[in-house]
């Protein structure tokens, strides 16, 4: 082969990992965008998360407040800091609920309770 065939090549190839790599790139940029828009857009969005419940006692016990937390370990300690100082039941469970800048919204139903 000629050295123009081989510098032709080369840079064929070249332009086909730049194509490559720019294409990529811009997928990955895509879903951080969609992800920054929907932070400042204040997106709200089901979600499954961990969030630590308050009962008032009663027959039904009603849901009365609930907090995001961000890992099974640290819903329990919250939970057994707030029963040593109030009198209302807490337990901590993942929920499927609608959450909105770190925070639940409303919760659609529990699946599993710790």
């Amino acid at each position: 082969m000629s050295k123009i065939k081989i510098i032709g090549l080369l840079i064929l190839f070249f332009v086909i990992y730049k194509v490559v790599v720019a294409l990529k790139n811009f997928e990955i940029g895509v879903e951080d965008r969609v992800a920054e828009i929907e932070k400042l857009a204040d997106y709200e969005k089901e979600d499954v998360v961990i969030g630590l419940m308050m009962y008032l006692v009663g027959d039904p016990p009603k849901l009365k407040e609930h907090l995001f937390t961000p890992s099974r370990s640290k819903c329990l300690e919250l939970k057994e800091f707030a029963e040593e100082s109030s009198l209302v039941y807490f337990e901590c469970a993942k929920i499927n609920a609608v959450v909105k800048d770190g925070k639940i919204i409303r919760v659609i139903e529990e699946i599993e309770v710790f």
